[in-house]
């Protein structure tokens, strides 16, 4: 039994009773981050029991039990210093709560901690500032089902907090209730949104933001629709005007099926979109991302103190290069090499040199992850990994971005990835004609067999100066860059090769 319950040590588990869905997250430490072993969610709709008394259903609180039921089945096994449970708006609002948190915590074994407004917008913002890349004032907007936070921050730290009455699964019974997608319905609840935002309007927009993120389904909603519709993953106003109008074209949430769309979204999906457009108009939004994390991960990164690295990018790329035994040294050796080359070309081909080394310096780290498999095709394995493993400090168009890289890096190339990338597909192409460069001036993997290398950038064309000694005497390396030549002409790039 010591033996059990030690190899559980490392594993934590978050629930968060929201009004809309309980979630359960299970997560266990691994090489340095957090690897999720165990996801459940549930639609409860809690906050749909709520009468104009905030009296709480016993229907409601009958689906919330049940779904405890299967939560504490998992719960067994982990620690209980390793389990925090949150209930969120509903909760708070009900005038009978104790009645459920009572029984929810005789079913769960375990205490129940219902937190404030501002402790959970403070929350929510820790959840994406540990999980996501910014740099700078970030504004992060997260829908509920019976509140929407709202909150500016600087790095690690929450500077304006606060949690609206408003939510898509109360507005959805008070302004959608008839079932029917009208501009009417759509309208009033816009407008009532607009007078929940109006007390922090003034004061948010005089402290400003560089970036915003949105932490809730409605966002990832819209952008699942967005990607289907092929547009890019930002969400802005016109955006989410164009949804409304498509919306309106079904008549009934009955019949709503946007393509992108999914079924349990459906059902509250017009009301969070009702609210985020007024948020995007009082506010004066440009653009929205979907954030990294929320609520459930902002409680359990507070619990594993050893995680809490600021650089999270870093923490990252550490774990990936721990866990697959990627060599650090060659690593480090293409990162300097991709480096130095990015800002011999930099004048002609980027326009922000410090962003471009960046993620040239994550794709030179990690670009042998899949070496783990087998050589063949690692590049290949390499973004597989990549691609279904969660990467905070990295959003996902940088993750699209150095997926790219990495499966670009040697061989063949597939210039059908860089389409998905959008308006950064030639960017993609130039980086990743950098790195296949590093990769190959660095195949003897000792630093001191570099020669002295030039790049030359115009248009297109991307020309290499070596010392005519040199290559004389590196007929492989001569033999290599004979084949880039001819890969990259395949894909109508043109690389030049040259002496000094």
């Amino acid at each position: 039994m010591v033996v059990a319950a030690n190899q559980h040590q490392n594993i934590y588990a978050v629930i968060d009773l929201g009004s809309n869905s309980f979630h359960m997250l299970i997560a266990k430490s691994v090489a340095g981050d957090l690897q999720t072993i165990g996801r459940v969610k549930r639609k409860v709709r809690l906050a749909a029991g709520l009468d104009k008394k905030n009296h709480l259903s016993l229907e409601a609180m009958q689906r919330g039990w049940e779904c405890l039921y299967l939560f504490a089945e998992r719960l067994q096994d982990i620690p209980a210093q390793n389990i925090r449970i949150v209930a969120t708006a509903t909760l708070r609002l009900a005038i009978n709560a104790k009645e459920f948190i009572d029984k929810a915590q005789m079913i769960l074994n375990h205490k129940l901690e219902v937190i404030s407004g501002e402790v959970e917008a403070k929350t929510i913002y820790k959840g994406v500032a540990y999980t996501s890349a910014f740099c700078g004032k970030q504004l992060v907007v997260d829908i509920g089902g019976a509140s929407t936070e709202v909150i500016i921050g600087d790095a690690f730290e929450p500077l304006n907090y606060k949690s609206l009455n408003m939510g898509c699964v109360t507005y959805l019974e008070k302004y959608f209730h008839d079932g029917n997608l009208t501009l009417n319905n759509f309208e009033l609840a816009t407008a009532a949104a607009h007078d929940m935002i109006k007390p922090i309007k003034q004061s948010y927009k005089t402290v400003g933001w560089k970036s915003v993120s949105g932490a809730s389904g409605t966002v990832q909603a819209i952008q699942e629709i967005m990607i289907a519709q092929g547009l890019d993953e930002n969400l802005t106003l016109e955006k989410l005007n164009s949804i409304k109008k498509q919306a309106v074209l079904y008549k009934t949430i009955e019949q709503l099926a946007l393509p992108g769309l999914v079924e349990d979204r459906r059902l509250v999906f017009v009301s969070g979109l009702s609210i985020l457009i007024a948020l995007f108009e009082a506010l004066e939004i440009d653009s929205m991302g979907l954030a990294g994390g929320a609520l459930r991960e902002g409680v359990l990164y507070s619990m594993v103190k050893e995680l809490q690295n600021h650089d999270i990018r870093k923490r990252t790329i550490d774990s990936f290069v721990e866990r697959y035994h990627v060599d650090q040294h060659q690593g480090q050796r293409v990162s300097d090499l991709a480096s130095s080359f990015a800002v011999q070309v930099s004048e002609h081909w980027f326009n922000n040199i410090e962003s471009s080394i960046s993620i040239l310096n994550a794709a030179s780290l990690l670009h042998e992850v899949g070496l783990l498999i087998e050589y063949k095709q690692y590049q290949k394995h390499t973004a597989y990994i990549l691609t279904n493993t969660l990467m905070p400090g990295f959003s996902q168009t940088q993750h699209k971005l150095l997926v790219a890289l990495v499966s670009g890096h040697r061989a063949d190339i597939d210039d059908q990835q860089f389409l998905s990338l959008g308006i950064n597909e030639k960017h993609g192409q130039k980086l990743v004609r950098i790195l296949r460069l590093s990769v190959l001036f660095a195949m003897r993997r000792k630093n001191d067999v570099f020669p002295s290398v030039k790049l030359q950038a115009e248009n297109d064309t991307l020309s290499v100066l070596l010392p005519k000694t040199w290559l004389e005497q590196h007929p492989l390396m001569r033999s290599e860059l004979e084949q880039e030549i001819h890969y990259q002409k395949k894909v109508g790039w043109k690389l030049v090769i040259s002496t000094f």
